[in-house]
């Protein structure tokens, strides 16, 4: 069973804590991690790409010359592919890329990406965020104490808007809740800060 040290806002250690290994002790599964990553970018994206057929574009309402007798190759209009400003002939239109992935899949995914936190040393458990008003500076010397450097994602239990909000300007730093945590930002934020609080709703959503 894992165990980390837990610190307070001033990085001072208070206590430890055991982790389930369930959670944050498994052999991280990379193919499944690497596979809901896709499923989350093709997620992401808008779809909104679009070219002009030949049916779509301006002109080409006559034949450009007669059938035969000019030696050219036959046409019969401006707006065929082969012609400046004519249609796109195959080109992408709008559509939804997105697709669903198994829900044990993802659950998977997000517990291999905690343990490999938790082995790598890049899992910070504070006892607690006391912020009491919306000011970063209290955010960046809280994150100074930790020694957390680099990106930082913040996990909340629940919404916190002092904490959120200190949090929301610093370069590197995001914040999000247990229960919009998917894998992407896992992996783009290398440290992973986190409450005694939001340890157990985890240990409670993923058991």
């Amino acid at each position: 069973m894992p165990k980390v040290d837990v610190y307070d806002i001033k990085g001072k250690k208070v206590s430890s804590i055991d982790l389930k290994e369930e959670i944050f002790g498994i052999v991280p599964n990379e193919d499944i991690v690497h596979s809901v990553l896709v499923n989350y970018q093709a997620n992401q994206r808008q779809g909104t790409q679009s070219t002009k057929t030949r049916a779509e574009v301006s002109g080409g309402g006559k034949k450009p010359w007669k059938q035969k007798g000019t030696g050219r190759a036959r046409q019969g209009s401006t707006r065929s592919p082969q012609w400046i400003k004519g249609g796109i002939a195959l080109g992408p239109k709008p559509r939804s890329y997105s697709y669903k992935v198994n829900k044990k899949e993802r659950r998977l995914a997000i517990k291999s990406v905690l343990s490999s936190k938790v082995s790598g040393n890049e899992l910070v458990v504070v006892d607690k965020l006391p912020f009491k008003e919306i000011k970063t500076k209290n955010m960046v010397e809280a994150l100074t104490n930790l020694k957390v450097e680099g990106k930082a994602l913040i996990l909340l239990p629940e919404k916190d808007e002092n904490v959120q909000k200190s949090a929301r300007n610093i370069e590197g730093v995001k914040t999000t809740l247990v229960n919009t945590i998917n894998v992407y930002d896992l992996l783009k934020y290398t440290n992973l800060v986190v409450t005694v609080d939001t340890v157990k709703k985890l240990e409670e959503v993923y058991a």
